[in-house]
């Protein structure tokens, strides 16, 4: 059972690992993990279906790679609003694991952790949050990273399935956390909410494992592998910023850069 955090000491830890130039992955999860991984969030078929990275590589003619960025994989130099892409599809859902993959990956971090208590955060400007959460968890003090304030919760590793709201009763939109973590920090979990993919801090064996997972589209990365915009050197397009910003995931209310 997922339960509020009122006291975000258990994340100070975090901050002080988190830095290096723009774009680095170590900006979002901390640094001094001996391994990281990249898990790509799948991506959805115009005819249903779900897609890695590396199906749509092969069926637009670009490689597949650790640094891939998904506009240059589908072939278009904007990155916000996939202007002239070959995809036809839908793309990479920001910010949010999907659950099918969420759940595949908690199966993993299981595996690699000598404690079931977790703690996972939430970032608060979720445009649901204020209806779903209490006054008391609105109103805590918050884990304030750079341009990123959080909502804390604990419990087992499995109620990061919990975390969402409901547009309607019977309809649950999922959220998979944006930060996670263990009480024995044997790894740690992010989901940037500006992007297509998840970042997983661990040991080697973690990461291996995660690699090898067939429904998971894991790659290996350092800590300052780039993941902005004009990183893919290998894809290479040029990129353009829209004059029209992409429409809002719904629900959500934007808060910071």
């Amino acid at each position: 059972m997922l339960r509020p955090v009122l006291d975000p000491s258990p994340a100070e830890w975090i901050a002080s690992r988190l830095g290096g130039a723009f774009g680095a992955a170590c900006r979002t999860v901390p640094r001094g993990y001996p391994a990281y991984a990249r898990i790509c969030h799948p991506a959805e078929r115009d005819r249903g279906g779900w897609a890695s990275w590396s199906d749509a590589a092969t069926e637009t003619g670009r490689r597949a790679h650790g640094g891939m960025q998904w506009h240059a994989v589908v072939g278009s130099p904007d990155p916000v609003n996939l202007t002239g892409s070959l995809w036809r599809g839908t793309p990479p859902d920001r910010g949010n694991l999907p659950a099918h993959t969420l759940t595949a990956l908690l199966a993993v971090l299981g595996d690699h952790t000598s404690t079931s208590d977790t703690w996972f955060c939430l970032w608060e400007g979720y445009g649901w949050a204020g209806s779903t959460l209490s006054r008391e968890h609105l109103d805590a003090p918050r884990l304030r990273h750079p341009g990123r304030d959080y909502v804390m919760f604990g419990g087992p590793l499995t109620a990061a399935t919990e975390l969402g709201w409901r547009p309607r009763p019977s309809w649950f939109e999922a959220q998979s956390p944006n930060l996670f973590w263990p009480d024995d920090r044997a790894w740690c979990v992010a989901t940037e909410i500006d992007f297509d993919t998840t970042l997983v801090a661990g040991e080697e064996a973690l990461i291996e494992a995660l690699v090898k997972t067939p429904s998971l589209e894991a790659w290996r990365i350092e800590p300052d592998t780039s993941l902005a915009a004009d990183a893919d050197l290998i894809n290479g397009v040029g990129v353009t910023v829209s004059a029209v910003p992409a429409p809002p995931c719904p629900g959500r209310t934007r808060r910071g850069p």
